[in-house]
């Protein structure tokens, strides 16, 4: 029974107080939720990205309005103003 009892001893310590033991596990299993929370955001973001490069792909209003908002860039036939405020 005395051996039994050292058995179970022995046992508890290793899963409470190890370096393999339970607080190991809690921390494996905290460091894969915060990598699954970055996953979905990652994916989300390749979602948008992927939607963003098949606009491109497929649709000249989605080209315009890059050159337009980022390059600057006019039409044939419109007149650009550019308005510049006074410094105070």
């Amino acid at each position: 029974m005395t051996l039994l009892t050292v058995i179970l001893v022995l046992l508890q310590y290793r899963l409470w107080f190890s370096h393999a033991g339970l607080p190991s596990a809690m921390h494996l299993h905290r460091s894969v939720e915060i990598q699954r929370a970055d996953n979905e955001k990652l994916e989300e973001r390749n979602q948008v990205l992927a939607a963003e490069v098949q606009d491109l792909k497929s649709g000249l209003d989605a080209i315009e309005e890059r050159a337009r908002s980022e390059l600057g860039m006019i039409k044939e036939g419109e007149t650009f103003f550019q308005i510049i405020e006074e410094a105070d």
